[in-house]
């Protein structure tokens, strides 16, 4: 049915309400759509039935059916519920079933089984045709795909489809003639009515007039959607449509569109005063109507946030309450350096040890009200090393260079050269002590960044001797004949798409073509863990900020949260329509983001594995995200060369940063949140005004009920910077402690 959200609307639309199914379009587990009777106009035939609107007689039969049916199986409760529903008088059962018996008098005893049989096939073909409409299961054990007779068994043959060019032409020309503010809205519908219409004409081996239709209508669409058109191309004949990725992401998730309340009436009358069922049938069966009160939308509203396969994100799914603010950090006390305490004997009176108040400093003493609390997920407990480190951080925060539009971070590039295996994927640590890289070649090669070599603990025989009680224990336990600058650790089998250090440096992560995640010890250089999970190619992996969990994100279009301890995972994330490209840890681990090759970017609650938030926009599959410090935003990057900056509290997209002219494969913010930086396959680091890109929003945008806000066009006004390397696209970059900007890639003469 089309599934409409908004205020009360009319009988019909209120129908239409009832019989949305409660999923919340992320993935979250419902109710299928099962569709009860419906007066709307139009009303969609069963899958199974040749005509263009199922008959009262046919409707009366099966609901028949249904009731012989339960009535058999000794249902009368459910029998008398159903029938006085449906407004069927009370003997209309009995004289049915007796007209059945009637027929068979005088046949052999097994009448009544025959009338049961009857009720059973009836029955069984109600729900072939049920099923068929309804969406069908997202995934199926054995195959990993929906189950494709299904799904394709729902294009029946709706009225004629050679009439299908005539209806589209109707309908455009229609939308060409209303309002110049109500036609960006409803040019909308052309997108998902032409996929729709040229795969019917496709199942229904009308080949020449499906190649017709296409190429009379295909100009029409958006130029975002031309990745798209060129995979529906392909498809000539019924047998092409069979396990096609595309086509089934289609048709087993309703395309959203969102328009104005004043527009859908348009459209509705339209069609209801033509009669024109095919169209509507579409519409009720294959889009979700997501409809606000207020002002059309204009042009550049809508095609900010369309894109995706699946249209929009309802409004619905980003209404969730989010826990974006940042854990209270433990308190550890500071200790007095000799630089420190030789200052305080010079001044004679101490001197500050606190880090400047920044967004990052000033979480440390008080609990943020949009924090979740301490114990919603658990986390490890620090251990003496942990807080070693932090006293190490703290002590180098003082140090800080606080960065703004006339304070430009220094950048220091790391080139490889001569990478002949391929860099597929870099990363540090947090310390910046470490970089790794993941080859083509399935290696992973650590370097010390640092003048301490990498050495790997002593065998087990040679521990015994060492006396551990000494001071210097952890110095001893290290083999100086293992010391070098570089390690390679081997065990992939496949390229390594992505790799992630633990934030205490004693563990990297590394995901790869071959469908596992491998854990390794960066003690003893060898592999503690391999994950399998996962039956395809693992395009990222990413470490909590507080360590212990990890997130993995592949082409089984699904991500999954893993703990070091567990082989399998805690919390699998399943709502993308196409690969999962990138993942990335909320600051507070209570969330993490994925982005995919379905161009949507969705927020995951790592308590209950519940989507939170979908943010369409992105024009091209996305490859990087980053949060910034204060965990109240997120940037994304994608191969539509653009930078979007996202609202999570208010689930909203709240700017556009253009400037590059390739794919944006890293993002990052500075450690005080002031600058943005991003990475692409163009050469370049470009540096980003991040304070005036979130200080110059109004709040009063967030609060309109049509949830959407106008961007400014003013990526130059925001663009600090833009830094040129010869040859060497950019991969990865890491801000250190002190805001020194890290960038890496490989030189590509």
């Amino acid at each position: 049915m089309a599934a409409v959200q908004g205020g009360p609307v009319d009988a019909v639309e209120e129908k239409d309400i009832k019989s949305e199914p409660s999923n919340d379009g992320c993935g979250n587990n419902s109710a299928n759509d099962g569709r009860p009777p419906s007066t709307s106009p139009g009303s969609s035939a069963s899958a199974g039935s040749n005509t263009s609107a199922a008959g009262p007689p046919e409707d009366q039969q099966t609901l028949l059916a249904v009731l012989q049916f339960l009535k058999k199986n000794k249902l009368t409760e459910s029998v008398d519920i159903l029938r006085r529903e449906a407004g069927l008088p009370e003997d209309s059962l009995d004289l049915k079933v007796g007209g059945d018996s009637g027929a068979g008098s005088g046949g052999a005893p097994g009448d009544g089984n025959t009338e049961g049989g009857d009720a059973s096939s009836l029955l069984s073909r109600v729900t072939t045709a049920s099923s068929a409409v309804a969406p069908a299961p997202t995934k199926v054990v054995a195959e990993d795909q929906p189950d494709v007779n299904v799904v394709l068994s729902a294009y029946s043959q709706q009225g004629d489809p050679k009439l299908y060019p005539v209806y589209y032409s109707g309908l455009k020309r229609f939308i060409e003639s209303v309002l110049d503010c109500h036609r960006a809205e409803l040019s909308q519908v052309f997108y998902p009515l032409f996929v729709h219409m040229y795969l019917e004409l496709v199942y229904n081996n009308l080949e020449s007039e499906a190649k017709a239709f296409f190429d009379k209508f295909s100009g029409d669409q958006e130029c975002y959607y031309a990745d798209d058109l060129r995979v529906l191309s392909s498809l000539s004949k019924r047998e092409h449509m069979r396990g096609n990725e595309t086509l089934l992401d289609f048709r087993t998730s309703k395309f959203v569109l969102r328009i104005s309340r004043d527009s859908y009436q348009l459209l509705k009358r339209h069609l209801q005063e033509r009669q024109n069922n095919q169209i509507w049938n579409i519409i009720q069966e294959h889009l979700y109507i997501d409809i606000f009160d207020g002002m059309p939308r204009s042009k550049s509203q809508i095609d900010a946030m369309s894109g995706s396969l699946a249209g929009e994100g309802k409004r619905e799914a980003n209404k969730a309450k989010v826990y974006y603010g940042l854990l209270k950090e433990p308190e550890i006390e500071l200790p007095l350096d000799d630089e420190d305490e030789e200052a305080e004997n010079e001044e004679g009176k101490p001197k500050k040890k606190k880090p400047k108040k920044d967004n990052m400093g000033s979480k440390s003493k008080k609990q943020d009200p949009n924090a979740p609390a301490q114990t919603r997920i658990p986390l490890p407990e620090l251990k003496d090393s942990d807080k070693l480190d932090k006293i190490m951080y703290m002590k180098e925060a003082t140090k800080r260079i606080r960065l703004g539009p006339d304070n430009l971070p220094s950048i220091c590039f790391y080139s490889f050269l001569n990478a002949y295996q391929g860099l597929t994927a870099v990363d540090f640590t947090d310390d910046s002590s470490l970089i790794a890289g993941g080859y083509a070649d399935s290696t992973v090669r650590v370097w010390s960044v640092t003048p301490k070599k990498l050495r790997r603990v002593k065998s087990a025989a040679d521990l015994n001797l060492i006396d551990k009680e000494s001071d210097d224990v952890l110095e001893r336990i290290m083999d100086e004949k293992t010391s070098s600058e570089s390690k390679i650790l081997y065990g992939h089998g496949g390229p390594v798409y992505g790799i992630s250090f633990s934030p205490d440096r004693n563990y990297l992560l590394s995901s790869s073509e071959d469908g596992t995640v491998r854990l390794w010890s960066l003690q003893t250089f060898t592999c503690l863990v391999g994950y399998k999970g996962h039956n395809y190619p693992v395009w990222d992996t990413h470490f909590s900020p507080h360590g212990y969990y990890f997130v993995s994100g592949g082409h089984d279009r699904v991500a999954r949260l893993w703990a070091t301890d567990h082989y399998q995972p805690l919390r699998i994330f399943s709502g993308h329509l196409a690969d999962v490209t990138c993942t990335r840890f909320h600051p507070n681990s209570n969330y993490l983001a994925t982005g995919s090759s379905d161009r949507t970017i969705r927020l995951w609650d790592v308590l209950n594995g519940n989507c939170v938030r979908i943010f369409t926009g992105h024009k091209g599959p996305i490859h990087a995200l980053a949060f910034s410090p204060n965990g109240k935003f997120l940037a994304s990057g994608a191969t539509d060369s653009r930078v979007l900056l996202w609202d999570i509290g208010h689930g909203l997209m709240i700017g556009e940063l253009k400037g590059h002219t390739d794919s944006i494969y890293s993002l990052r913010f500075s450690r005080d949140g002031e600058i943005l930086a991003s990475g692409s396959m163009d050469n370049t680091v470009r540096l980003w005004n991040a304070t005036k890109a979130f200080d110059d929003l109004e709040t009063d945008d967030f609060t309109a009920a049509t949830g959407h806000v106008h961007l400014q066009d003013n990526s130059q006004e925001l663009l600090l910077g833009t830094y040129l390397s010869k040859s060497t696209p950019v991969i990865h970059l890491h801000f250190t402690r002190r805001n020194l900007l890290l960038a890496a890639g490989a030189y590509n003469p």
